[in-house]
């Protein structure tokens, strides 16, 4: 089983220095790729994209890159082109408001005063931006994987902490029907005491099934050990994404407690269903981070 927190970085020569990339997942019901590169190769977004869908399985996923060193080609001010605008700016000036400076930060919103003094290597880019995301998604695996150990460590405890209120309620159930058989029993012996009638044993064996009857949850307590069962097969297997069965199952396992919770209503039995719905409600929080 993994989850699907988790952080990786991969890093790549590029020119002289390193292209690194950044991925941070958190859960989510698809797979959500977002990716920020630096505006200088944005447009090698689906790039990274694809290799980070062709690796990684559901959830958020956030990437970020950066670069270490010199790596791309480094713009450089063209001095002619930035003389001659200035030039014309302060003509414009004198023409103007003699009195009034031009200041040098003008400069800065006039496109193409810098230059590239050469192009990038856009083979060598795609390969460190291929070996860097690769080299990213393998760390958020391995980080996935220790996380989703500590995930089924979790759920295994409070598999144990469910099997034992099941348990606890299937010894309770006869109890409580003998209980409440014999309040049955009291109440009509209260209600007819003095009246000289008789409540045919009958009748009284047909009143006291059907109370049985609306009172059993033997079905229920046979799924829950069923869903039980599966949830511990499947945060055992690490070779396929469980969450969505596993999320299945504790809805299963959240209908069952509610029909047992409608049907027992002795304060001894409520205890032992508060017990199993906190349980369920505690394995449904972990579960949202399952792979």
């Amino acid at each position: 089983m993994k989850s699907m927190t988790g952080y990786g970085s991969g890093r790549a020569a590029l020119g002289e220095g390193h292209l690194v990339l950044d991925l941070r997942t958190v859960n989510h019901r698809f797979l959500d790729v977002r990716v920020r590169l630096p505006s200088r190769i944005q447009s090698r977004t689906p790039t990274v994209e694809r290799v980070i869908r062709a690796r990684l399985e559901r959830g958020r996923v956030d990437v970020t890159a950066r670069f270490e060193g010199q790596t791309l080609p480094q713009p450089t001010l063209d001095l002619d082109r930035a003389r001659a605008v200035y030039g014309e700016l302060s003509a414009l000036r004198d023409a103007l408001n003699p009195e009034e400076p031009v200041p040098l930060a003008l400069l800065s919103s006039v496109p193409d005063l810098f230059v590239v003094n050469r192009g990038i290597d856009e083979k060598a880019l795609d390969r460190s931006l291929h070996e860097a995301a690769k080299a990213a998604c393998d760390a958020v695996m391995v980080m996935r994987g220790n996380e989703g150990d500590a995930l089924a460590k979790e759920l295994g405890s409070r598999l144990s902490e469910l099997g034992a209120s099941v348990g606890a309620l299937r010894t309770a159930v006869p109890e409580m029907l003998e209980s409440r058989k014999t309040r049955l029993r009291d109440r009509l012996d209260a209600l007819l005491a003095g009246t000289g009638a008789k409540l045919e044993p009958s009748r009284l064996e047909q009143e006291i099934a059907i109370l049985a009857d609306r009172a059993d949850v033997a079905e229920e307590l046979v799924r829950l050990d069923s869903h039980r069962d599966q949830m511990l097969e499947l945060i055992e297997d690490s070779s396929a994404p469980v969450g969505k069965r596993i999320d299945f199952l504790l809805q299963e396992m959240a209908r069952e407690a509610n029909t047992i919770g409608s049907k027992v209503l002795d304060t001894g039995m409520t205890t032992h269903v508060i017990a199993l719905k906190a349980c369920i409600e505690q394995m449904r929080e972990q579960a949202q981070n399952v792979l």
